[in-house]
């Protein structure tokens, strides 16, 4: 069991007395000092007290070593992700941290992606992807690099280096956003997301290029979501011509047609005399 250490823990990250928390759950700080060393034991009222204090659940101060998570773990539970409070909507993702504990980037290299559909879940092979980090990132936010291929994400080059913020809380999918979705049928995609999980449980995925068709999923089919933060690539995107540009453009190429189409009919009509 971990309440000693993990309401020591809190109450020190919160940068709290132990004054100040006896003072919030009518105890004497002896009381809760002698919790905190392990001393005296708490009833089941005082844990409900603690609880609600720090908003985590009895179990998850019970049984979960919180001084050996990761900062966006933590993060997790103080945003109200508790695995023992929303219990199968808690999406629990294998990650791994730098020597000060400092979430890493893991990148999933386009060779990487096959693997990753049956070790997403492994710490072995989470734990062998190459790492880096953004400093201009948050330490409290879990974030993943992925190299996607094709030209469905057009205007952004193929082979692109593509980050996502893990997202933890699926109902916090905004319709018109880009987000990575990986599903086990499709693997890891980089698409425009319209949420329709209230009305009928999917999600409808949008290619940025317009040649490819839109197409549903269900919830159910989704493994991770990762909310589009930046990309990197090698290659300069296309250029998007202004629009008094692009009617001079379309309007050169009407009138080089109506030229062709000139040329072919003075050839059709000499070849008419000649005959």
């Amino acid at each position: 069991m971990y309440f000693t250490s993990n309401i020591k823990f809190l109450r020190k990250r919160r940068g709290r007395t132990q004054d100040e928390v006896a003072a919030a759950l009518n105890l004497k700080r002896s009381t809760l000092s002698g919790y905190e060393n392990g001393v005296a034991q708490p009833g089941i009222e005082i844990l409900v007290s603690f609880s609600g204090y720090f908003s985590m659940s009895v179990d998850t101060l019970l049984k979960v070593d919180m001084t050996k998570l990761s900062e966006s773990q933590l993060g997790e539970l103080e945003r109200g992700y508790d695995a023992y409070i929303r219990g199968s909507n808690l999406r629990v993702l294998v990650t791994t941290v730098d020597k000060e504990n400092r979430e890493n980037i893991e990148l999933v290299a386009e060779k990487a992606k096959a693997g990753y559909t049956t070790g997403y879940a492994d710490p072995e092979y989470i734990g062998e992807l190459p790492v880096f980090r953004l400093p201009f990132l948050s330490d409290r936010r879990k974030y993943r690099t992925f190299q996607l291929k094709g030209d469905s994400m057009l205007p952004i080059p193929d082979g692109s280096w593509v980050t996502g913020e893990f997202l933890q809380d699926w109902n916090e999918i905004k319709s018109g956003n880009a987000y990575i979705v990986f599903t086990i049928n499709d693997g890891i995609v980089f698409k425009i997301i319209e949420n329709r999980l209230m009305t009928d449980g999917r999600l409808v995925l949008y290619s940025l290029n317009p040649v490819y068709e839109p197409y549903e999923v269900s919830i159910n089919e989704v493994k991770e979501i990762w909310k589009f933060v930046n990309y990197i690539s090698e290659e300069l995107p296309e250029p998007v011509l202004p629009e008094k540009q692009l009617i001079r453009s379309i309007a050169s190429m009407k009138d080089d047609l109506e030229k062709i189409k000139a040329r072919l009919g003075r050839d059709i009509s000499d070849a008419c005399e000649v005959i």
